[in-house]
């Protein structure tokens, strides 16, 4: 019955571990994101660090993706910067493996 536990153990710690994993290249992905949009609204330096967080914690409202799209596809169109939700996907879509190599290299 050890083997079990232990095998269940392993299975448990597997699974934080790739959720975590997840979870980091998903924030590494929208500040990405955050910075391309920042980019596009004209923001640079500090500004352009700060804009990049609030994407980043923009994640945080509800499960998925559509809050961040949202909030970026938001700001692009108020700044009266022509962008649609299937320019903000594709840029989002770009740059996920960019953001695993990027969180891989860190590990």
């Amino acid at each position: 019955m050890s083997s079990f536990n232990d095998r269940e153990k392993g299975f448990e710690k597997k699974f934080e571990r790739d959720q975590e994993a997840v979870f980091k290249v998903t924030a590494r992905r929208n500040k990405l994101l955050g910075a391309w949009a920042a980019q596009k609204l004209g923001l640079s330096g500090d500004e352009a660090e700060s804009y990049a967080k609030s994407v980043v914690a923009a994640d945080f409202e509800k499960p998925g993706d559509d809050d961040v799209l949202q909030k970026v596809l938001g700001d692009l169109t108020a700044k009266g910067i022509a962008a649609t939700a299937a320019d903000v996907r594709s840029q989002m879509d770009a740059l996920m493996p960019v953001a695993r190599e990027q969180i891989a290299k860190a590990s």
